[in-house]
């Protein structure tokens, strides 16, 4: 896979470049140190994914990110930032990104890379844990289906989703394992399992994380 390496920090960027020009199926096509070099360089050379800082001087990621995405739909865009901070994880969520890893995590930048080339957004273990309140204070969005009226959510990769399914769908998003989701609804957890293979299988997903990603995203 080619990547695009964008970062403000030389070091990280040459150290990312060093760790991943070693895999055997990598190649780092391009370097750059801010977002209008990010906006340029992906135009240039049309990576398959690239890897873009956050935080940086003048135009940062996200913003770069927004015009890329907004120009080419299909770009593969990954966040590798140094902290899991929620209004960056939420921002980059929203507008599509494959992917959000912390930096210190190098081991897993690789097989996220991987992953993102085979179609599947990834996140780093670390910013899974702000998952749960993230989706907790996105609560007061409507729900596919309300108490009252049972109103339908207007996002389409949900519609293929019956109510119970949206039910159990919500719960996975939320962080409940199958056993609490049983218990939530009086189901047993075969019948979770079930339900959540057939969830994601409609959904065209591969875990419950990437659940958890579409539910925020939607």
């Amino acid at each position: 896979m080619r990547i695009v390496i964008v970062d403000d920090d030389s070091f990280v960027a040459h150290s990312l470049n060093t760790i991943l020009s070693s895999e055997v199926d990598i190649e780092v096509v391009g370097m750059g140190s801010d977002g209008a070099e990010a906006q340029a360089l992906y135009e240039d050379l049309q990576p398959d994914i690239l890897l873009l800082d956050i935080q940086m001087l003048d135009t940062n990621g996200l913003d770069a990110a927004e015009v890329i995405l907004a120009q080419h739909h299909n770009a593969r865009i990954v966040f590798l930032t140094t902290f899991a901070d929620e209004e960056y994880l939420a921002s980059a969520l929203k507008m599509g990104a494959k992917g959000y890893l912390v930096k210190q995590e190098v081991s897993t930048i690789a097989p996220a890379l991987r992953s993102v080339l085979a179609g599947q957004s990834v996140i780093g273990n670390e910013v899974l844990e702000h998952m749960g309140s993230l989706i907790n204070r996105g609560a007061e969005k409507p729900l596919a289906y309300k108490q009252q009226g049972k109103e339908r959510s207007s996002a389409t990769e949900l519609s293929v989703l019956s109510e119970r399914e949206y039910e159990i769908f919500e719960l996975v998003a939320k962080g409940f394992d199958n056993k609490e989701i049983a218990s939530t609804l009086y189901i047993s957890e075969g019948t979770v399992r079930n339900y959540v293979s057939t969830i994601l299988t409609k959904l065209e997903l591969k875990n419950r994380t990437q659940l958890a990603v579409l539910y925020y995203q939607v």
